[in-house]
């Protein structure tokens, strides 16, 4: 008998992924080749890059880490907005390290601001397949109302596109809050 995957596993599988991507983005780091405080200096886009995007992991992971907890059962669409989150997570080494040998050149900022964007989108859908999709017992109403305020800034943010990919409105309003 075929066992169903469980949301535990999928939260440790993606815990996995957040741990070794935060190993990837510390092997980029280089020492300076001179032993002295000013060759290190030098290379401050290359730690203002590894320390905006490690921040910036830890806030994705905890948010992940909530909102996977609501998770009742674990769907394949799940795992699979699941996967496509991690994904957009995963191309934050590689931009960080662009980002980071070009001295903040803009093509390199502005491919590292669209995986942001990226990284926002895929985390709605997350929040739309758990919070919206579920029965209303599952999620208190404080924390819809969050999700809702979150989606409806993401679509302002990103001009309805994630809404439109997925047929819906380009803005959610709030409802009975």
């Amino acid at each position: 008998m075929v066992r169903a995957a469980t949301p535990e596993r999928l939260s440790a599988f993606s815990d996995g992924v957040f741990a070794v991507l935060i190993t990837i983005l510390v092997l980029d780091l280089r020492p300076p080749e001179v032993p002295a405080y000013k060759a290190l200096l030098s290379r401050w886009p290359a730690w203002l890059s590894y320390a905006v995007s490690y921040l910036f992991i830890a806030i994705v992971w905890a948010n992940h880490h909530h909102l996977i907890l609501y998770a009742r059962h674990t769907t394949a669409r799940l795992m699979w907005f699941n996967f496509a989150h991690l994904f957009s997570v995963s191309l934050l080494p590689f931009s960080t390290a662009w980002m980071a040998v070009s001295a903040l050149a803009p093509q390199a900022v502005s491919f590292y601001a669209a995986v942001f964007f990226l990284v926002n989108a895929t985390y709605i859908l997350l929040i739309r397949e758990l919070i919206h999709r579920s029965p209303v017992d599952d999620a208190p109403p404080k924390v819809r109302r969050v999700m809702r305020v979150r989606i409806d800034r993401g679509s302002n943010a990103n001009d309805g596109h994630v809404n439109k990919m997925l047929g819906d409105e380009p803005h959610l309003h709030l409802v009975g809050a």
